[in-house]
């Protein structure tokens, strides 16, 4: 049972946080920075996600019954948050208001605010990744040693999301500038048909209790 429960557990986070899949964002959100701000972002992005993910895996569901949000309205807000940065994305709006993208000033607050969003929340840490946690851990019923592998399990996806990352600078560089900007806006409108479907899945979920 334990095994069979650890085996679903690395196969849904897997699914849901897709690492691979994550590369190239990080590329496009990161674009401007060193190497050494690139692992900056990576490593506090995956801190911020993993506290998360364990958070919500042992008291996420208690946590919104008490603030009163269902898991629907979570997916939405999710979705809604990531349209907006997919939309800034396709449109160059962040670099828009700085005038010259040669010239973004990355400051550490930047690199904090890009780490924790769109990164760790709702890149890695989104609605689905953190459903699958309260559910896996309903799995769990309560059992310690389940609950401590489920951590784990959370621990090494989010591990093998850094080492993506840690591969993507040379991707960006072998990409040259122009490859970066059309990765840019050609994931910017992926991203947006993600947020879509968070959007729709919520809406879907909540219709279905009427």
């Amino acid at each position: 049972m334990l095994y069979d429960f650890a085996a679903a557990a690395l196969v849904t986070l897997l699914v849901t946080l897709d690492p691979p899949g994550l590369a190239p964002i990080f590329l496009s959100v990161t674009r401007g920075m060193s190497d050494a701000q690139r692992k900056v972002v990576a490593l506090r992005a995956s801190v911020i996600a993993f506290g998360l993910l364990a958070f919500f895996a042992l008291a996420g569901d208690q946590l919104l019954r008490v603030l009163g949000v269902s898991l629907p309205a979570f997916r939405i807000a999710g979705g809604l948050l990531l349209f907006w940065i997919a939309f800034e994305m396709v449109f160059e709006r962040r670099n828009e208001r700085k005038q010259n993208t040669a010239e973004i000033a990355i400051t550490r607050d930047h690199i904090q605010n890009v780490a924790a969003f769109p990164l760790a929340i709702p890149l890695m840490a989104g609605p689905g990744a953190l459903t699958a946690m309260m559910l896996l851990a309903g799995r769990a019923d309560g059992d310690v040693v389940m609950l401590g592998l489920l951590v784990g399990i959370a621990a090494l996806v989010v591990l093998s999301c850094t080492i993506t990352f840690f591969l993507a600078t040379p991707i960006s560089r072998l990409l040259g500038v122009t490859g970066n900007v059309v990765l840019t806006r050609l994931l910017g409108v992926i991203l947006a048909a993600m947020a879509v479907q968070f959007v729709v899945d919520g809406v879907k979920a909540v219709v279905r209790t009427f």
